[in-house]
């Protein structure tokens, strides 16, 4: 089993490295620097809040239903965090390229990912035609938080599988 966790280990970190040092560039350094920001607290919370108060209709539920889903996709990433202390890559690789200010708390999963992908399919259910534009932008979060050296792949892939999960549970329960 521990050849197995090696193998997946090391081509993990060959993804990592491709994203955080190979794609390095200016432009590509601010946009992801930017919109990383959306995956955050501040913004999944905004969003979600303001569909939900100002919005009618099948969009206000969405807003509530997204609410709903980022409060409870969090439990298990609190839960994770706490049992499986992963350090973030540029604390372990040295190197890594990191952003200003980088988080220092556990990698596994990230936050950032399962608080976008909780919020946005809410709204997706109720237009799937948002999903051409909202799948692409989660997954452009979840990327740079690679890209900014702050997760490792499987961090986001769990974020995101929290993330759908804990919204599509909250959407079929709502029906």
């Amino acid at each position: 089993m521990s050849k197995v966790v090696h193998w997946l280990a090391s081509r993990e970190q060959l993804v990592f490295f491709w994203i955080n040092r190979r794609l390095q560039h200016d432009f590509l350094d601010y946009f992801f620097s930017t919109v990383t920001h959306l995956g955050g607290a501040v913004s999944t919370i905004t969003i979600a809040l303001s569909v939900s108060l100002f919005a009618e209709g099948d969009w206000q539920i969405a807003g509530i239903q997204s609410c709903i889903a980022l409060a409870i996709s969090h439990l298990p990433v609190a839960a994770i965090k706490k049992k499986y202390p992963r350090p973030r890559p540029y604390l372990v690789l040295p190197e890594t390229k990191k952003c200003k200010k980088p988080l220092t708390d556990h990698s596994f999963p990230s936050g950032h990912t399962t608080a976008i992908f909780s919020v946005v399919f809410p709204f997706i259910c109720v237009n799937p035609w948002l999903g051409l534009v909202l799948l692409p932008l989660a997954c452009i979060i979840g990327l740079s938080r690679i890209y900014l050296g702050l997760h490792y792949p499987s961090d986001c892939l769990a974020g995101f599988l929290i993330g759908s999960l804990s919204a599509l549970g909250v959407v079929a329960f709502s029906l």
